[in-house]
């Protein structure tokens, strides 16, 4: 990948300010991962002022998922025709209208065209913003700069319950969604204010059947994905599952003949950017499943209240917090691959640890354990998010974007099927109604067993992967130089 990628002016300007843009994108990002997880808390109080059963406002997160798997493909496209800043600007606006509509919805049917409204603005920030990040901030500036940007999408999902339960208790649910309000603006002023406008070159007509088989697909996966976690949704779900399987098959026979594919699986020929995708996805269906697991067998396992075990979780955030500081230096010492094999094994084993946490452990040791997770999984994520774009050129860059973004949205809804499957499955074999802490165990066991094979993909890279990012040389490379 040469410097081309990036324009000059854009380079000139942009390399003292990498930090900035990175939180400019961050910020959209915290604020579509943190209205994301807020509104899960609030679903019960909001049935009862829609007059509706609680199970019926699951539909409330689906719409949003479907708008997600709908739109996400297109968005590199878009980004190439419009420009990527204003794009992204104009994506914030959507979420901003769309948040404001979720407010002042009076029943479910209007919340629900409000999420499918607020799901298209999401879908556009979340790989516009990595879009972008990429074509802002110089090679030798994008770790940092990656690693500036994961943290605050991290810490949303982390935040987002104690926060929708505050506002829930103590103000009403509708200050989950105005809450995204003085974010968007704050972020609307800085996008025009710092980030240069950039179109990509244009490829060929819009494919516009490739958009209809891929939502599709990715509708129904999402759905089946997010069904396969609730009780008596199992046969909904797998049907879900295969109907998005052999739409995703229609795509992939129409995209080997379309000129310019929505989602474009040419990219997977590029070495580093195939094992990013390949371990990327295995690492990410055991960090979609913590979310999930973690609190769960914090409150029915060990018996502690929703507070109490959001005050444990949160130790993963800080973890990843704290991986900031030392991630551009860790890359610099041991390079992509080692570092990724080395702290890839770690931070799977520690979450694997997870299965053998008890009631009589010391809470404070679980924390730490915990900590130490965010805080090797956070190096992962930057690492993989920064690796992937190393041999991609800036004309390809928003296709590789929009087809990263989508496997990555893919993959931490998958993470919840399996563990929910490996939960219910531990169930049904004990003949159980209720989960116990063994049933957690396999779960544990189950996910960490999958994340493990990334490492096959992590021993695949090249030694010298991504050297001019990192700034990695080997003794061998210094040593010839003297």
């Amino acid at each position: 990948m040469s410097d081309q990628m990036y324009p000059v002016a854009a380079r000139q300007r942009a390399a003292p300010n990498f930090r900035t843009i990175a939180l400019i994108v961050a910020s959209a990002m915290f604020m579509e991962q943190l209205d994301a997880t807020v509104l899960a808390t609030a679903l019960p109080t909001m049935a009862r002022d829609f007059g509706v059963g609680a199970p019926e406002m699951s539909i409330a997160l689906t719409s949003y998922l479907l708008s997600l798997a709908i739109f996400i493909p297109a968005s590199g496209k878009i980004a190439d025709h419009f420009g990527s800043s204003t794009v992204f600007r104009t994506a914030i606006g959507v979420f901003m209208l769309g948040s404001i509509l979720c407010a002042q919805a009076p029943t479910l049917l209007f919340l629900v065209i409000a999420r499918l409204l607020q799901g298209l603005g999401g879908a556009m920030m979340i790989p516009v913003g990595r879009l972008v990040l990429l074509r802002s901030v110089a090679r030798k500036d994008l770790v940092s700069a990656m690693s500036w940007l994961l943290v605050p999408a991290l810490i949303g999902p982390i935040l987002g319950p104690p926060i929708g339960g505050m506002f829930v208790t103590y103000l009403d649910w509708r200050w989950i969604f105005y809450i995204n309000l003085p974010i968007g603006l704050l972020g609307f002023v800085l996008v025009s204010i710092f980030i240069e406008d950039v179109k990509g070159k244009a490829d060929g007509p819009f494919d516009l059947l490739g958009f209809i088989l891929s939502g599709l697909s990715l509708g129904s996966l999402l759905f089946g994905f997010e069904l396969s976690s609730h009780e008596g949704q199992g046969s909904l779900s797998i049907f879900l599952i295969a109907i998005g399987l052999l739409f995703g098959i229609a795509y992939l026979r129409h995209a080997r003949k379309h000129p310019a594919p929505i989602m474009d699986f040419s990219l997977m020929k590029f070495t580093n950017f195939r094992a990013s995708v390949i371990a990327g996805s295995l690492t990410r269906i055991s960090q979609g499943a913590q979310p999930f697991l973690i609190p769960l067998m914090l409150q029915l396992g060990f018996g502690l209240s929703a507070a109490s075990a959001g005050r444990v979780v949160i130790a993963t955030a800080l973890g990843s917090m704290t991986m900031k500081a030392v991630q551009s230096y860790i890359l610099r010492k041991l390079g992509f691959r080692t570092s990724l094999i080395i702290f890839g094994l770690i931070g799977t084993l520690g979450y694997g640890l997870c299965a053998i946490f008890r009631p009589d452990w010391p809470m404070a040791l679980i924390f730490v354990i915990l900590y130490l997770c965010g805080f090797f999984m956070s190096f992962q994520f930057t690492a993989y998010n920064t690796i992937a774009y190393d041999e991609i050129d800036r004309d390809r860059m928003s296709s590789a974007t929009s087809f990263y973004t989508t496997f990555q949205q893919l993959m931490l809804s998958l993470g919840i099927c399996v563990a929910a499957l490996a939960l219910h499955g531990s169930m049904a074999i004990r003949g159980a109604e209720n989960a116990d802490l063994n049933d957690f165990s396999v779960a544990f066991i189950v996910v960490t067993l999958i994340a493990l094979t990334a490492t096959i993909w992590n021993v695949g890279f090249s030694r010298t992967a991504g050297a001019e990012m990192s700034g990695h040389r080997r003794k061998s490379d210094a040593a010839s130089d003297h």
